[in-house]
């Protein structure tokens, strides 16, 4: 929390002149090259230490793999044929890319987040063993992961130069499938996840827990950050209202316990 705290304000506050002298600046541009990489592994193990805490070596990696291998099938999917996101290509500025394609932190991002995004849904929604209530449940998880995408395209792709659209879009460059390909990923890896793991299972041991908020929280900080910095201001304010709404619902009815939580129907 703290690493992304730190980024966060590197990036709103005034740079001083010293910074941009050698061999300060170097050392400066290494550190950002290898600090975004660096937050996502330690999200990812972060996350996966929480998993196992909670379900067991076993199925903490089941969970790990499952989210890891279907984003990176959703990634591939996209950047080679356009589906289910839009055309798009990465830059080598996010680090080594599998296939000379999709960055290997985007695999590892997007596990964690959905993971982070189901925790909140079991926060504020009864889980049973329907699976209409499962697949309702990984529905809005998805929702709730494609809210990071507000603020995150823009920062990415707008701001900086980590990944490019191929073709217009009417949010900063980017076409509406994207996030109806967010959508469709976010679902699939979260209804996965809760086969798995079990509805009852994730709501029972992950949605009490806090460092999910966190890292969600802190997930959003810096592109939402990055947004501000560079004048785009209606993706700094969307997607901090994006993301802020379950983030406050969630914490708030879990601080209010006697509230009860809202059983879904479906």
């Amino acid at each position: 929390m703290i690493l992304f705290m730190t980024m966060a304000w590197t990036i709103l506050a005034p740079q001083p002149e010293w910074l941009a002298a050698e061999p300060v600046q170097t050392f400066y541009d290494w550190g950002w090259r290898v600090s975004g990489p660096g937050y996502v592994i330690f999200g990812a193990l972060a996350i996966l230490a929480h998993a196992r805490a909670r379900f067991g070596r076993r199925k903490a990696f089941k969970v790990f793999l499952a989210g890891t291998l279907l984003s990176l099938s959703f990634g591939l999917l996209g950047v080679t044929s356009g589906i289910p996101f839009g055309w798009y290509e990465y830059t080598p500025l996010l680090g080594y890319r599998i296939g000379e394609l999709v960055p290997y932190v985007i695999p590892l991002s997007w596990f964690y987040m959905v993971y982070c995004s189901l925790a909140i849904v079991t926060r504020l929604f009864q889980a049973d063993h329907n699976e209409k209530t499962k697949s309702a449940l990984a529905l809005m998880a998805g929702a709730i992961f494609t809210a990071w995408d507000v603020s995150m395209d823009p920062a990415m792709s707008q701001a900086s130069n980590h990944w490019i659209w191929q073709m217009g879009g009417f949010y900063y460059g980017m076409p509406l499938t994207n996030w109806l390909g967010w959508l469709l990923a976010g679902s699939t890896i979260a209804r996965v996840m809760l086969y798995i793991v079990g509805a009852t299972t994730f709501e029972r041991k992950v949605s009490p827990s806090k460092l999910p908020l966190a890292v969600y929280a802190a997930n959003g900080i810096l592109p939402i950050a990055i947004c501000a910095r560079w004048g785009l201001t209606w993706a700094a304010i969307l997607g901090a209202v994006a993301m802020g709404i379950p983030l406050f619902l969630a914490a708030r009815n879990q601080i209010a316990q006697p509230a009860p939580r809202v059983r879904v129907t479906a």
